[in-house]
């Protein structure tokens, strides 16, 4: 578990929202839990979504969005309210300050003044929050394989918590399904489920830990597992605030949430990018998977995301390609692969057949040992930065991906 400022943003000005989004994320620890554009929804994310922190944008109407962000300041005395605006007015900032609002913060924004605001309120805090890290995995072409490696990291990034927590009670690692029509988390891991994200969706104001226990379903391996709506209907019940509100109460809860998705660039998928310290994007060696990695991390930039927390995995490698390589795939998205998974459909797809990940049903293989490297990256960077600095010194090719993994 780690420290964490929870942040709600409020926005009405769309050529700024890429702006606020970028100036918060390269803030170490922080996570948007909830987004809002209308004036009126302010009031009710303050109230579900539990944060630290609420910044408000006054742009480009402060007379009218003033009056609220004080009224919060004054009302919540727990939550550090942050505006920010082009106004100088005098009589807007002794309004803000009476109000109780931490920060008045004008317009341009030095690149580390919001980060300054947010980490003064982290000091002065009385008590720390800590949460999990949420971890998505992204596949960037169909079939990629994004699915079989959530799973599988999740079982993996489990065993590594069993070796730290001796107590048999700790929650470790949640494994969420948010393809809402036809994720199959479940079927690979042999489990159905009675409860599932949609029935925690229903009532996202009550989601205190008894309820989400009664939601998760049980792996013999300890690993817990949230799973996928039982009926394609209900899929489109579930909002962008009930993805943020599940996800924040399962941070709180657990060690690791490996999340499979999100598998469109929605709102909804836009809420998983806010919160996830690390974003995974499965790759292949095809055209066509590099050329949509390309966009997205165009339109992730664009729209402010910290491409830091991004990371490029590169799934069955080994498999015959006469055209492209790891170095091609590098140097077209001018980024770094993390870390290849071989190709071993064999194994692979026996353990899909069969209801049960790697580690039970190929513990020796070269694939389940590159899981269990990739888990071991994520759990233990300082751990695998010295390993791969002791590779480079022999000149072999981890000794590459694993200091960029420490990056």
């Amino acid at each position: 578990m780690r420290q964490c400022v929870r942040v709600i943003v409020f926005n009405g000005d769309e050529e700024y929202a890429s702006t606020i989004r970028s100036d918060l994320l390269r803030v170490p620890g922080v996570q948007i839990v909830a987004e809002v554009d209308e004036l009126g929804l302010i009031q009710q994310a303050v109230s579900q979504f539990p944060a630290e922190v609420l910044v408000v944008h006054l742009d480009p109407a402060p007379d009218v969005v003033l009056p609220v962000a004080a009224e919060v300041a004054r009302s919540r005395p727990d939550l550090a309210v942050l505006v920010i605006s082009e106004s100088t007015d005098g009589q807007h900032i002794l309004t803000a300050m009476r109000a109780g609002v931490r920060e008045f913060i004008t317009k341009p924004v030095e690149p580390n003044m919001l980060a300054e605001a947010v980490g003064k309120v982290v000091q002065q805090a009385s008590t720390t929050v800590q949460v999990g890290s949420l971890i998505s995995v992204i596949g960037t072409i169909g079939g990629c394989g994004a699915s079989s490696l959530a799973v599988n990291l999740a079982m993996e990034l489990n065993e590594i918590c069993k070796k730290h927590n001796t107590d048999s009670g700790t929650r470790n690692v949640a494994l969420v399904d948010l393809d809402f029509r036809y994720g199959q988390l479940g079927t690979m891991l042999d489990l159905q489920a009675d409860y599932t994200i949609a029935d925690l969706a229903e009532t996202p104001e009550q989601l205190d830990p008894a309820v989400i226990d009664k939601a998760m379903v049980k792996h013999s391996s300890g690993l817990h597992l949230l799973a996928r709506p039982n009926q394609f209907s209900q899929a489109d019940q579930i909002t962008a605030a009930h993805c943020s509100a599940v996800l924040n109460s399962l941070q709180r809860m657990y060690e690791y949430v490996v999340v499979d998705g999100p598998n469109r660039f929605d709102p909804g998928g836009s809420a998983v990018l806010d919160l996830a310290d690390t974003n995974l994007l499965v790759i292949q060696l095809l055209v066509t998977s590099v050329r949509n990695v390309h966009r997205m991390l165009e339109e992730l930039r664009e729209g402010g995301y910290n491409l830091n927390r991004f990371k490029l995995i590169c799934n069955r490698v080994g498999r015959e390609s006469s055209h492209l390589g790891i170095e091609h795939v590098e140097k077209t998205l001018n980024m770094k692969v993390m870390h290849e998974i071989p190709d071993d459909w064999k194994s692979m797809s026996a353990a899909i057949n069969m209801g049960v990940p790697l580690i039970e049903s190929a513990p020796k293989s070269r694939l389940r040992q590159a899981m269990q490297e990739l888990a071991q990256k994520i759990a233990e960077p300082e751990a695998a930065q010295s390993a791969g600095a002791n590779q480079n010194k022999s000149g072999g090719l981890l000794g590459r991906i694993f200091s960029h993994a420490g990056a």
